[in-house]
This record gives C-alpha cells, sequence and structure tokens, in this order.
C-alpha cells in the first residue's frame, strides 16, 4: 500500500533521533504536527522496509535536486504554497526588517567590542541592553579595562532607551555592520541587566567592575549584588534544589568547584549524594593534585549556570536573592 505525506514523515521523524525531530516538529503547524505523530504512534519495529524505502526517496530527491537546501527562493516557495502567495509576501516582507537586537546576536562579540572601543561609553552601555546577557559579558570582556566600569555604570542607570537615542545606535551599527531599522522605545532595569552580563563574566572582570562601581556609588553596587547570582549562593538552596542541580553537574565540573568551596559547602554536597557517589567524590578530590585557580572559577561559573537555568524555569529557589523573603 502507498504511503502518503504524513506517514512517510513519520517514519522519517521516528529514525532521526528525538532532539532532531523535536525540532522539525517545532517548526509545523499544529494540524501536521497533530497527524505526523498520529502516524508515529502507530509505527511498529518491523517496518525495516518502509524505513528504507522513504530515506530512499529522500535520498534521490537530494541527489537529483528536487529538495533544495534552504535560501531565499525556497523559503517563498514553501509558504506560497502553504500560505498563498499573499500571505506568503507579507512575511517574507516581516522577516527582511530584523530589528538591531536581532541582527546583533549573529554578530561574533570580539567583532562587536572591536568597533564598539571607538564609540561613547553610552552608546556602548546602551547597545550591551540590546544583547543577551552572554553575549554582552564576552563584549564587556574584551573592552579595555578603563572602559569597562563606566560602560557598566552605565547600564546599571539605564531605564529606558528613548527613540532619539535608538535612532542614534542605528546609526552606529549602520555605519559599522549595516544592520536595520528600529522604530521602538525599549525600557530596562539596569541594575538586572548589568547583574545578569556580569553574571555570566570571568571571576576577575566581575570583581573589578563591582570594585569600581562602588567606589562610585556604594548604594548601586549592593543593589547589583543582590541580583547577582554567585557561587556562594548555592549554599543557600535548599536539599531538593541542590539534588536537581546535582543531577546536571558532571562530576570533573564539581570536583573543581569544591576546591575553595567551605567545608559546610562541602558537607551539604556529599549529603545530597548517595554514599558511593560522596566516596568517589571525596577521592577524586584527594587524589588531584593543584588546579589553576582560573580552572576551579570556570568549574564554579558552569554549575551557577546550571542553577540559574533552573532558578529561571521555577525548578528551585534560591533564598536571599533580590528582596524576596522565604518561608
Amino acid at each position: 500500500m502507498a504511503m502518503n505525506g504524513y506517514e512517510k514523515a513519520a517514519i522519517f521523524l521516528s529514525s532521526v533521533g528525538e532532539e532532531t525531530a523535536a525540532q522539525i516538529l517545532k517548526g509545523m503547524d499544529p494540524e501536521a504536527i497533530g497527524k505526523v505523530t498520529s502516524y508515529m504512534a502507530r509505527l511498529k519495529k518491523g517496518d525495516r522496509a518502509r524505513v528504507e524505502s522513504v530515506f530512499q526517496e529522500t535520498l534521490e530527491k537530494v541527489t537529483s535536486g528536487d529538495i533544495q537546501l534552504g535560501g531565499e527562493e525556497y523559503v517563498k516557495n514553501i509558504l506560497t504554497k502553504g500560505l498563498g502567495n499573499e500571505s506568503a509576501e507579507k512575511i517574507l516582507e516581516m522577516v527582511s526588517k530584523e530589528s538591531p537586537l536581532e541582527s546583533l546576536k549573529w554578530v561574533n562579540p570580539k567583532i562587536l567590542s572591536s568597533f564598539l572601543v571607538t564609540e561613547h561609553p553610552q552608546t556602548i552601555a546602551l547597545i550591551l541592553c540590546l544583547l543577551e546577557a552572554e553575549q554582552s559579558a564576552a563584549v564587556i570582556e574584551a573592552l579595555p579595562e578603563h572602559v569597562r566600569s563606566d560602560v557598566a555604570m552605565r547600564v546599571a542607570t539605564t531605564e529606558r532607551i528613548p527613540d532619539s537615542a535608538l535612532e542614534e545606535i542605528e546609526e552606529v551599527l549602520k555605519g559599522q555592520l549595516d544592520i536595520g531599522k528600529a522604530n521602538t522605545s525599549k525600557s530596562f532595569q539596569g541594575t538586572k541587566v548589568i547583574a545578569e552580563i556580569l553574571n555570566h563574566c570571568d571571576r576577575s572582570t566581575e570583581q573589578k567592575i563591582l570594585g569600581n562601581i562602588e567606589g562610585r556609588d556604594v548604594k548601586m553596587a549592593d543593589s547589583i549584588r543582590e541580583l547577582m547570582l554567585v557561587f556562594d549562593d548555592l549554599e543557600k538552596i535548599d536539599d531538593r534544589g541542590t539534588q536537581m542541580i546535582l543531577k546536571e553537574v558532571t562530576t570533573e565540573d564539581l570536583t573543581l568547584a569544591l576546591k575553595t568551596a567551605p567545608d559546610t559547602f562541602k558537607q551539604k554536597i556529599f549529603k545530597n549524594m548517595s554514599q558511593r557517589a560522596a566516596q568517589i567524590l571525596k577521592e577524586e578530590m584527594e587524589t588531584r593534585g593543584p588546579v589553576k585557580v582560573t580552572d576551579v572559577e570556570k568549574a564554579q561559573q558552569n554549575i551557577v549556570k546550571i542553577a540559574r537555568k533552573l532558578d529561571e524555569e521555577g525548578k528551585i529557589a534560591i533564598a536571599g536573592r533580590g528582596k524576596e523573603e522565604f518561608v
């Protein structure tokens, strides 16, 4: 019996692995997802001949050029087939009007910092507010040390980027990176933005910037610290949260990270592991020789990233952060 398109798609997705299949399904409309997954649920292990048939057909189409791998014309064709010419044109027009924020995320942080260094610190600060925290951290780390703190302070005091400032930023980006235009103002909580940026910086950069900010405004530095998550904060997490973090942490990172941790923190970690796992970790820590401070800090930062992700997902609660109280 001949297979329809949904059945072929089901066989193909069932054969490429869960992660790849999930990414493909994300781009499909709900009705198609329902039909494809329905066929996927009915597949049996003995369908090897049909699997080979689907992949053979796919290979033949790729080889003959019937399947195009991306490109503007390809996108236009599939949109037109699915939505009609008018709707496809509208979507392509929207995609072409990419905002500076969306365009900047594809730019290498070192390239960004190399041209930003010649701009006014206020311009740099506003652009950093438009980036993801991790990318901003990489940019600020690459800036000269005498510029970092000034920029960080300006980020921390940013509450809103008005239209006029956005237009100036657009001119900077247009001249340097040929990036398009935006037309709406943006609001920010500057202290939160710089706290997230510093969370992604290495410990040395973080401490120097906070120290310089503290020299100019103690209250501002304290506000930023309250919003930051550092390795020492993990000791405040309850046992259940600690166990969730440990499930995602590698033994290598844990061994390195605990090198400089207080005994109370180490005991908390051991308590939330199985006896066997705790014993292995202790032996690993005892037999490991001297390690670089930078390696310890990197391992701690890796664990902090895991904790931050779980915190953002609402899976754990970190007591003492910000002004929230836990009872």
